[in-house]
């Protein structure tokens, strides 16, 4: 039946394929997503910009959250 399985399998390949493919790219974009050296630059970007007066205390706080728990959620 292994050979019998494999050939009937056949046309399931490329679909098998695009999904493996799918699954890297997903877990690279997590990786990157919650490391923690892209989430501080990210953080000294958002206070050059409160800075620069580019954004106010409202929008820099609530980014900030949202970097702050993005890092708790990837160390968890």
């Amino acid at each position: 039946m292994g050979l019998i399985g494999e050939v009937l399998a056949l046309p399931l390949a490329p679909a098998r394929g695009t999904l493996w493919v799918l699954r890297q790219v997903v877990a690279e974009a997590e990786r990157q997503h919650y490391d923690p050296s892209v989430i501080r630059k990210e953080l000294a970007l958002l206070s050059e910009q409160l800075e620069a007066g580019e954004i106010d205390d409202a929008e820099f706080d609530r980014r900030e959250d949202e970097l702050l728990a993005r890092s708790r959620t990837g160390t968890s």
